[in-house]
């Protein structure tokens, strides 16, 4: 399935985390936190501003981003949990 946001909003995959810890316990599902790290997979156009002008979003395809804790609408694709979440809500890309 295809899927392509709209105006100011962005399309990200959850990034995995680690199963065990340092320490080497397994950490089951129930217990795992949704991690506020994930990859851009689609992005919309971008914001209309108050003028009628339009704003491109800065992040694109392929950045890793950290995101507010509990932004966004959470949704399933085939199987993969995916977050679709507004441009504001993405607090900055990683680099590196």
């Amino acid at each position: 399935m295809k899927f392509k946001p709209l105006k100011d909003r962005v399309l990200v995959k959850y990034s995995e985390e680690p199963e065990k810890t340092a320490g080497g316990l397994f950490i089951p599902d129930a217990a795992k936190e949704k991690p506020q790290k994930g990859e851009v997979i689609a992005v919309g156009s971008g914001r209309v501003t108050d003028d009628g002008k339009l704003q491109p979003i800065e992040v694109k395809k392929g950045d890793i981003v950290l995101f507010d804790k509990y932004s966004g609408s959470k949704i399933n694709i085939d199987g993969v949990d995916y977050l679709i979440i507004k441009e504001e809500d993405i607090l900055g890309i990683v680099e590196g």
